[in-house]
Formats: C-alpha cells, sequence, structure tokens
C-alpha cells in the first residue's frame, strides 16, 4: 500500500477520532516537501553548482530552480541577484515517493541516527531535516561523489497546529528521537 492510500484510508479516520474532529478537513494535510542545497561552497569551486544541481536531479527526479540573493552582504562576499542556493518542490504522488523513500531507505542509511528531534518542528506543524551527507540517498553511486555536502528537506503541512501536524508526522511513519525521560 503506498503511502498515500495509507494517509487516505488509516490516518484521517484514526486521526479524526483521536482529536474528535467531525470534518475531515480539519485534520493537517501534507502541502508539498521542498530540498534545498545552500550554495556556499560556489565561491571556492565554480564547479559545485553543477554538482549540486546533478544531485537535487538525481535524488527529486525534477530539474532544481537556483535561489537568489535579495540583497548584498559584504561579510558573506554575496552580491545582490547572485545564486544562493537550489531548490526542488516536490507535490503530489512524487511527494509521497519522496517522503516513503525518506522514511524507509534514507534515515536509516544516516550514519548515528537516534531518531529525528521534536525541535525541527515549528509552530505552524511543518518539519525540517538536515543531513549532513547527500550520500545516504540511493541514487546517489558512492564512485560519482566529487564533494560530500549537505542538504535540506522542510515537509509543509496546511494545517495551523503544531500537535496535530506532529501526529500526522508519527503516523506517517517518520521516527522522532525519544525523550530522555523516557
Amino acid at each position: 500500500m503506498s503511502l498515500y492510500a495509507k494517509y487516505k484510508k488509516e490516518i484521517i479516520p484514526t486521526m479524526q477520532k483521536e482529536f474528535g474532529l467531525k470534518n475531515r478537513f480539519m485534520i493537517p494535510v501534507l502541502d508539498k516537501v521542498v530540498v534545498n542545497i545552500g550554495l556556499s561552497k560556489v565561491l571556492i569551486d565554480p564547479k559545485f553548482m553543477e554538482i549540486a544541481e546533478n544531485t537535487l536531479k538525481k535524488i527529486t527526479g525534477q530539474k532544481p530552480v537556483k535561489t537568489r540573493a535579495k540583497k548584498a552582504i559584504s561579510n558573506f562576499k554575496i552580491k545582490k541577484g547572485m545564486p544562493i542556493g537550489m531548490m526542488v518542490t516536490l507535490r503530489g504522488k512524487r511527494m509521497y515517493d519522496f517522503i516513503e523513500k525518506l522514511i524507509y531507505v534514507t534515515l536509516p542509511r544516516v550514519r548515528d541516527f537516534r531518531g529525528i528531534p521534536l525541535t525541527s518542528l515549528d509552530q505552524s506543524g511543518n518539519l525540517s531535516i538536515g543531513m549532513q551527507e547527500h550520500t545516504v540517498f540511493p541514487e546517489i553511486k558512492a564512485d560519482e561523489i566529487e564533494h560530500v555536502h549537505g542538504l535540506e528537506v522542510s515537509l509543509i503541512t496546511k494545517g495551523k497546529d503544531k500537535i496535530k501536524s506532529q501526529r500526522l508526522f508519527e503516523a506517517l511513519g517518520i521516527p522522532f528521537a525519544k525523550n530522555k525521560k523516557q
């Protein structure tokens, strides 16, 4: 069963009963997944932009968009309009396929992974995961790696409640870190 089918058939009715909601539209819904790579290494190695673009293409299956600086910051040697990152926005079936791959393949491959800390959830119920190595994704071959770099994955919900969104992520199978008191 795909993650989307599980969401429709199991998670929605369970959360509706758990929170006592009359309407299924009150349950938080995953809106999009944004995968982002910062391009700070471009100042040192100009080829890094191409490497980051190929990495995002392989991981997500979509062509990334360059994000540009809105204003100049002299301390970081950034000029207005300079590319400072690359991102891909996933929605629909690709989003659910990516989340499934993230939960069942990628996160278990992360070295010393003990779960995602609850501090990664913001007050609006969005989850942000930072990865120090892009090599944990199955599409990246070990012999093709020139630079090891990190990336960020943000799961954005349409819900506005942190508790309901946390429950949604737990029901989807995202492993959160256990509290030290338990």
